[in-house]
């Protein structure tokens, strides 16, 4: 399967280089690369940028900078605009989910697709959405609809994520397989003895389904081979600790109490 590239991320005027950075770490989150700035306010390259990226430098290295907006997206196929404010532009207006699904489907095709977001102080102005196929608009609460720029971001490139992989990451380190059946029954005979000395399977008419909630619901924890060594040796010290208490009750009886 042919990997799909990823949304541009263009940057309309932004101000900070502190935001920059941090806008590069989490395009490098989630699989984004391709960043553009157009009329950066302290100009380019900036330092504390790669300061605040925390080690994502790729997508700083290969920043490209342009003076026009029309120039940073002319060889996009599919742009969307992300803004919180309406605008007078009669634009389909998606979340960033289904913006991320049509960018999928875009890039699909082969199709060059980007993923516009205005400065700090004032977002995106109708002429510049206007550029755009649609706008993208995050939910949230009404009662407080500002966003920081790498917020916004973090948002929309996470839901192209999902597009392309919806499944959790690799363990850091893959565990121990589980345990063999022949372990397991081991564990589970040691365990129901133990119980049968105990007491436990009463009535005795229901010893057969006792013992066979306990098999599922131990089964279901898949124990590795340790992790059933070490339950069994919980049983045993268990089973050791109730033979002292027996001991000490016989002793009682007799009025030869140990302790």
């Amino acid at each position: 399967m042919t990997e799909l590239a990823p949304p541009v991320v263009i940057l309309n005027e932004p101000q900070l280089a502190e935001n920059i950075g941090s806008v590069a770490r989490v395009m490098a989150n989630f699989g984004l690369a391709d960043l553009r700035l157009v009329r950066p306010r302290d100009g380019w390259p900036q330092d504390r940028a790669w300061a605040s990226a925390s080690g994502a430098n790729w997508p700083l290295d290969g920043a490209k900078v342009f003076e026009r907006l029309e120039d940073a997206v002319a060889d996009l196929r599919l742009l969307y605009a992300t803004t919180a404010r309406p605008r007078e532009t009669q634009l389909p207006v998606l979340t960033p989910r289904e913006a991320a699904a049509e960018l999928n489907a875009a890039a699909a095709q082969g199709l060059a697709t980007g993923l516009l977001y205005g400065g700090e102080r004032a977002g995106l102005e109708t002429n510049d959405i206007a550029l755009s196929q649609g706008i993208v608009t995050i939910p949230i609460d009404p009662r407080f609809h500002s966003l920081n720029l790498a917020q916004a971001v973090a948002l929309t490139a996470y839901e192209w994520r999902t597009t392309v992989t919806n499944a959790p990451p690799p363990k850091f380190r893959e565990g121990d397989p589980p345990a063999d059946q022949a372990m397991m029954i081991g564990l589970y005979e040691h365990l129901e003895g133990e119980l049968e000395a105990a007491g436990f399977f009463h009535p005795p008419e229901k010893k057969a389904s006792m013992v066979r909630n306990l098999r599922v619901a131990l089964s279901r924890a898949r124990f590795t081979d340790q992790e059933a060594r070490t339950f069994r040796g919980v049983i045993t010290a268990l089973s050791r600790g109730r033979g002292k208490v027996l001991e000490k009750l016989a002793a009682k009886r007799k009025g030869d109490d140990p302790a």
